[in-house]
């Protein structure tokens, strides 16, 4: 297991299985997912609705409490705690989801137990911590993440692939390639809460570093 991060307000870590892993629901991961994917995705803001004569399903990516945290930083310098919590949980619970079906872990991902998965953001004091006008541009500046992060992304699902492969053979997860996808969680994961979750005014780093 990993030290979590202390030089920057978000830290993850996630166990290294140093153990067989399940070779059977490694085989059928897309299909294992399924259940908890469903859950998450209702959770995230997914809807079913009869309109015309027909049900209709959509999707909004909208569960993080984003608009209105920046909203009230702006004019009132304030993060609620309860919104703060909710994207907290959120975020765990899609980083538990994320980290099972990329065979990181084999274990079914809890809906709110923490098991390998270590994700902590501390609560900001929005007054003395964070600056009223940033959430209005942090979107903005992190465009260099984003470009990093999408070719970062497509790294990480190769190396999915062939550890999916070294899973099936040999019962284990590569260790570097465990390291690397971890390290992509990690960069995103604090992307994510210096532009979204709004709970920081550090420019996340360009490191895959704990």
């Amino acid at each position: 297991m990993a030290e979590a991060s202390t030089a920057y307000p978000v830290s993850l870590s996630i166990d290294y299985p140093d153990r067989k892993l399940n070779r059977l629901t490694t085989f059928f991961r897309a299909f294992t997912v399924i259940p908890i994917a469903i859950i998450l995705g209702l959770i995230s803001g997914a809807a079913l609705s009869w309109a015309e004569g027909d049900w209709s399903y959509q999707y909004a990516a909208a569960g993080l409490v984003v608009l209105p945290t920046v909203l009230m930083l702006l004019f009132r310098q304030k993060y609620p705690r309860w919104w703060f919590d909710w994207n907290l949980a959120l975020i765990r619970f899609i980083t538990r989801v994320d980290a099972y079906f990329m065979l990181l872990r084999d274990e079914y991902p809890s809906t709110d137990e923490e098991q390998a998965v270590h994700l902590d953001i501390p609560y900001p004091n929005a007054k003395e911590e964070l600056n009223r006008w940033l959430p209005l541009v942090k979107w903005l500046l992190a465009i260099p993440h984003y470009i990093i992060l999408c070719f970062l992304g497509i790294a990480a699902w190769v190396v999915v692939i062939i550890a999916w492969f070294a899973i099936l053979f040999t019962g284990r997860y590569p260790k570097d390639m465990f390291g690397f996808v971890v390290g992509v969680f990690r960069w995103s994961l604090r992307v994510t809460a210096y532009a979204f979750l709004l709970t920081t005014d550090c420019y996340p780093p360009f490191s895959f570093s704990d």
